[in-house]
């Protein structure tokens, strides 16, 4: 089994080391699965690329600022039989990185993604997470954070939607569960050990950003995903 880590990445030199270095002690104990790990270079005007290098990633670059078509690039050059997608300001654990394995080698499963965690969160912040992990673990949608799928189910399905600014993961999940069910295949969500993923976003935008961009997306949901000027806390570059 060969699992390919596709990581994109713009500007983003102040915490992909950390994702980078998290992806390697989670495979430290099984040598043998050494994953390939893609770095996919979003147009960065940072030392992202270089760093990724040093790393001993593969590189490629992706012009268009845009995250499905970032990960579409790195899953394009990929060999593995799994991709994992893995976003840089994200860490993967060993315990994770194990309960992963462990629901490739059961062999009926499609794809998984897992629920998250974010240390420091305040109150309000928190009940978000704790609704965005129960819809999740609910309707089977994965986190865009962290999604794991079949090579073959993931190119026969079209990759991530090039229509799509944010949510391209949910659309994916969900096709990813149509082609898993008529195969007897399911789509998991991990629970046991969370993803740990950046709060960088409470930290750069208020409550009052933050909910402005939650209720346009409630609002207008079809045009705000497909508008890349709509989604500011996605696309404004704020590191």
């Amino acid at each position: 089994m060969k699992i390919s880590v596709v990581i994109p990445a713009w500007n983003e030199e102040q915490l992909l080391p950390a994702c980078l270095e998290s992806v390697r002690m989670a495979f430290a104990a099984r040598p043998d699965l050494a994953p390939e790990v893609i770095v996919v270079d979003n147009n960065s005007t940072d030392g992202t690329a270089a760093i990724a290098e040093a790393a001993g990633a593969r590189v490629v670059f992706e012009e268009q600022n845009q995250i499905a078509r970032a990960r579409n690039a790195g899953a394009a050059v990929a060999t593995g039989e799994w991709l994992l997608f893995l976003d840089a300001d994200s860490a993967l654990s060993t315990g994770l990185a194990r309960e992963i394995l462990g629901a490739i080698n059961a062999g009926d499963m499609v794809a998984c993604g897992s629920t998250m965690h974010m240390r420091g969160l305040p109150w309000w912040a928190r009940g978000l997470m704790r609704t965005w992990n129960g819809v999740s673990r609910l309707f089977k949608w994965a986190a865009g954070s962290l999604l794991v799928c079949r090579r073959d189910a993931f190119r026969t399905v079209g990759g991530f939607s090039h229509e799509l600014y944010a949510a391209e993961e949910i659309d994916l999940s969900r096709r990813l569960k149509g082609w898993g069910r008529t195969r007897g295949l399911r789509f998991r969500i991990l629970s046991r050990h969370p993803l740990e993923s950046s709060p960088r976003k409470l930290q750069l935008y208020s409550r009052r950003e933050i909910f402005s961009q939650l209720g346009r997306l409630l609002l207008h949901p079809f045009r705000s995903l497909q508008s890349r000027a709509a989604l500011g806390l996605w696309y404004d570059g704020r590191r």
